[in-house]
């Protein structure tokens, strides 16, 4: 049994964002969630939110036991990129990009469990 939660729209650029969702592809979700909160990147936050999400729609939507799952896909895709502008000396245009991420986590039951 599959079980998936998205959070879109996240303001963190998804490279940074990749970096915390590597150190805990393949953890069980309680202990993803223990070493996450320790962690002290922005992106850790945002994957505790959604890691616990999923972990609810486990418990209560498929009546799964939350020390049964692991971590099976976790992954952050580009989400679209917001244009602004700075200015810059002598009345130029320096451009500024604001990267925004979408995260995707699917739990699936131990093996054996």
């Amino acid at each position: 049994m599959e079980v998936q939660a998205k959070t879109s729209f996240l303001s963190i650029s998804p490279q940074k964002l990749r970096l915390v969702c590597d150190k805990v592809r393949g953890m069980g979700a309680v202990q993803a969630v223990t070493v996450l909160q320790f962690m002290p990147q922005k992106g850790a936050t945002f994957v505790v939110k959604t890691l616990k999400s999923a972990i609810a729609n486990a418990e209560n939507n498929y009546d799964l036991d939350p020390d049964t799952l692991i971590v099976a896909q976790i992954f952050a895709d580009d989400g679209p990129r917001l244009k602004r502008m700075k200015a810059g000396a002598r009345g130029r245009y320096k451009p500024r990009v604001r990267r925004t991420a979408h995260l995707t986590i699917v739990l699936q039951e131990r093996e054996g469990a």
